[in-house]
C-alpha cells in the first residue's frame, strides 16, 4: 500500500468500524474461513498460531482470536493499529493477539515476534494460517506479498485471503471516487491470481466466490463528493459485489 493509501486509513480509523458494510464483510469472511479450517472448530486446546496481514481495526482478528493460540495482527497504517490497540485495552479483549504497525515484505523482520521458547534475537515466528481480508486490491505487487505470506507459513501451512471478485467494468464501483487512493485493482480477478499462486509455489489452490455483498455505489464517479449523502429522501443505487476466498498450502 502506497503512502497515500495509508494517510487515508489513518484518517479513516476511528469511523471505520461505523460502517454496516465493512462489518457485514468481516462477519462474512469469518463465517467462510472457518467453514474450511476444521482446526478453528475444535474445541480443547488451542494449537494454532496465525498471522493476519492487513488487520485493519482488528474486526476479524477479534473474531478470530478466540479460536487460536496466537494472532499476529499486522497494519502497514499506525492509525488502524491504534484503534485495535485501543480495543485490545478493554477487559473482555482477547490476550492473544499483538499488534503490529508493520509493512511486512520480509519473513525475517526483526519486528515480528521470535519463534515460541527460543533467543529473542532468533529466528521469526513462522505461523499454521496467514489471513488476509479486504486487503490484496491494495497491494501494488501480488506476487512479492504472495512470496512473503509464502515464506512466513511452517510447512503444511495455509493461507486464506478474502477480497472482492474483478468481475468486470462494474467492480470499479466498490469505491466511490473520493477514495480511490491506495485502490490498486478494483477486486481480484480469480483465474489470474490463481495461477499466481501457484507460481509462487502455493499448492492446494482454491480460489472461488464464497459469498456476496450487497454495497450502496455512486451512479456515476464523483457522485457523493467526500462523503456518502445521508437524510430524508436520499436514495442509493445498490450492486451485489462477490467475495473469493482464496486458499492455498505451502507444500
Amino acid at each position: 500500500m502506497g503512502s497515500t493509501g495509508n494517510d487515508r486509513f489513518n484518517e479513516e480509523a476511528a469511523t471505520w468500524d461505523n460502517d454496516p458494510t465493512v462489518n457485514k464483510a468481516s462477519e462474512e469472511a469469518f463465517e467462510a474461513i472457518v467453514a474450511v479450517f476444521p482446526q478453528l472448530q475444535q474445541d480443547g486446546e488451542k494449537t494454532i498460531d496465525v498471522l493476519e496481514i492487513g488487520c485493519g481495526t482488528g474486526l476479524l482478528s477479534l473474531r478470530i482470536a478466540p479460536l487460536v493460540r496466537s494472532l499476529v495482527a499486522v497494519d502497514a497504517a499506525s492509525g488502524m493499529i491504534a484503534a485495535l490497540e485501543s480495543k485490545l485495552r478493554e477487559p473482555s479483549a482477547p490476550k492473544n493477539v499483538t499488534p503490529l504497525a508493520l509493512l511486512l515484505t520480509d519473513p525475517s523482520d526483526r519486528r515480528l515476534p521470535p519463534q515460541p521458547s527460543s533467543d529473542p534475537d532468533g529466528p521469526r515466528r513462522q505461523f499454521h494460517l496467514i489471513l488476509s481480508h479486504l486487503v490484496l486490491h491494495h497491494i501494488p505487487d501480488l506476487r512479492e506479498t504472495l512470496k512473503t505470506m509464502y515464506g512466513c507459513l511452517l510447512p503444511g501451512g495455509s493461507v486464506a485471503l478474502t477480497d472482492f471478485e474483478d468481475f468486470g467494468p462494474e467492480a470499479r464501483r466498490f469505491h466511490p471516487e473520493s477514495k480511490m487512493d491506495g485502490v490498486e485493482r478494483h477486486g481480484i480477478h480469480a483465474e489470474s491470481f490463481a495461477q499466481l499462486m501457484r507460481e509462487v509455489g502455493f499448492v492446494d489452490v482454491d480460489v472461488r466466490p464464497k459469498w456476496k455483498v450487497l454495497k450502496d455505489v455512486e451512479r456515476f464517479p464523483g457522485e457523493w463528493g467526500f462523503k456518502k449523502p445521508s437524510g430524508e429522501g436520499v436514495t442509493f443505487e445498490a450492486i451485489e459485489f462477490p467475495f473469493l476466498l482464496c486458499q492455498g498450502k505451502k507444500a
